[in-house]
């Protein structure tokens, strides 16, 4: 099933892209919730976090690794920032393709919902 981001990785629809490589891409969410807000998706859809098994590890190594980097490059990686999967519907979880959340360049309250 084709989901919003399988359009985005496909250039289908169009995103703000700032990180792209054979595996991974991240891109500003529509919706931001803090002045940093961006989704780092595999390119291969996995549907959600309970799909995942250990044919998935790396992927989702490189997608924590590449928050840390992307962290850095928008300078929040000292001030702080928030890095969130959300899982199923009360996960609140909206897109059936899992992404991690890169979050910063506010103060972020607890607990978040």
């Amino acid at each position: 099933m084709s989901t919003i981001f399988s359009k985005i990785i496909n250039k289908e629809i169009p995103a703000k892209i700032v990180y792209e490589d054979d595996e991974l891409l991240a891109f500003n969410d529509v919706n931001p919730q803090a002045p940093i807000h961006i989704l780092i998706i595999p390119k291969k859809e996995i549907k959600t976090l309970n799909h995942l098994d250990s044919s998935n590890q790396a992927i989702v190594g490189k997608m924590v690794l590449l928050a840390k980097d992307l962290a850095k490059k928008y300078n929040i990686h000292e001030s702080g920032y928030r890095t969130i999967f959300n899982c199923n519907d009360d996960g609140g979880q909206t897109v059936f393709h899992i992404h991690l959340h890169l979050i910063g360049g506010r103060p972020l309250s607890w607990p978040p919902g």
